[in-house]
């Protein structure tokens, strides 16, 4: 089966707005998520091709995916003034890649003592479906994004995803929730993908939308491509379940009762996290222990961890107003 090369081109203007629907949402993540000004995408290309083997089972490759940007400082680094010059590539997951994913996904269950190495390694084996991001011509200077989806069924007897499963169990303990996550954790996992989704959070923008496209293109084609019934089986998700974080703010129900109080509920680290809530079945915010350091004007905000269930017919609609929001803030003045 032959996959056709997908193309897409973005142009903006010079300036930019960090991406949340609401003017103070957008000032707040100006800081929060260290987008500042000056980032020109000159082109994007994303190239996929297949290749029948003797039996007629598709295997994906992928060429990199080239990215002109202006970038600043990776999450956990100090900001500096100015900007650099990079190009970015999407690549299939290696073993080489295993530092670059496993401090990308250091705080994933918060402060538990899990088998991160072994989650690692999952994501890193799953090739067909699965991308980091890297610059290229520069392979070895660590990873910028990670992002796949993990069948909760097929990989049910593995520790790391018991320990997932452990750990949600213990932070979803609201009554009208923890019946549905215990049963997409049990008797529905195999029809559940895990959307594990981590990058610097400085990435630019323009790279969500063909980043998260080539996730579920590649769900998609797994659900063909697959070279057992059951592989093709375990990509045919209904359901999709995010562990992510957000800003809460403090003393939400006091704050809500002063109509001179402006600020937002939720301010959103990523900015496709705000989709993916509004299009979620339910979601639930649990406290976190490993907190970090805060911009000033966060400080009535409290990094908090939340969990979503998104149905997966809902996918296409993320999509879309991904693309949308990436657009709207493109053309910001």
């Amino acid at each position: 089966m032959t996959r056709k090369p997908a193309r897409s081109r973005h142009r903006r203007s010079p300036q930019f707005q960090p991406l949340t629907f609401s003017p103070f949402a957008r000032s707040i993540a100006r800081v929060a998520s260290a987008y500042m000004a000056k980032c020109k995408v000159q082109e994007s290309k994303l190239q996929r091709k297949s290749h029948q083997d003797s039996e007629g089972n598709g295997v994906i490759e992928r060429a990199p995916k080239r990215m002109n940007e202006q970038s600043e400082s990776s999450e956990g680094e100090e900001a500096f003034d100015g900007v650099v010059q990079a190009d970015f590539a999407f690549f299939d997951p290696k073993p080489d890649d295993f530092h670059g994913v496993k401090t990308l996904l250091q705080s994933y269950l918060d402060d538990k003592q899990w088998d991160l190495s072994g989650f690692v390694d999952l994501i890193l084996g799953q090739t067909t479906v699965g991308t980091v991001v890297k610059i290229e011509d520069d392979e070895e200077d660590g990873l910028f994004s990670v992002i796949t989806a993990l069948n909760l069924g097929r990989y049910k007897d593995h520790k790391c995803i018991m320990e997932v499963k452990e750990f949600l169990l213990k932070v979803c303990q609201q009554k009208d929730i923890i019946s549905d996550l215990r049963s997409l954790l049990g008797d529905q996992a195999q029809n559940v993908g895990l959307l594990v989704s981590q990058h610097v959070v400085n990435l630019p923008p323009q790279l969500l939308p063909p980043l998260y496209d080539a996730l579920f293109d590649e769900v998609s084609w797994a659900t063909e491509d697959e070279p057992t019934e059951e592989l093709c089986n375990s990509f045919r998700f209904k359901f999709y379940l995010l562990v992510s974080k957000v800003y809460k703010l403090k003393n939400v129900n006091q704050r809500k009762k002063s109509s001179s109080d402006g600020d937002e509920e939720m301010i959103y680290v990523k900015p496709e996290d705000e989709i993916f809530h509004k299009l979620s079945s339910w979601s639930l915010p649990f406290p976190l222990h490993t907190q970090q350091v805060s911009p000033h004007e966060l400080r009535n905000y409290q990094l908090t961890g939340l969990v979503m269930a998104v149905k997966a017919e809902n996918i296409s609609t993320f999509r879309g107003q991904l693309r949308s929001l990436i657009d709207e803030s493109s053309n910001i003045p």
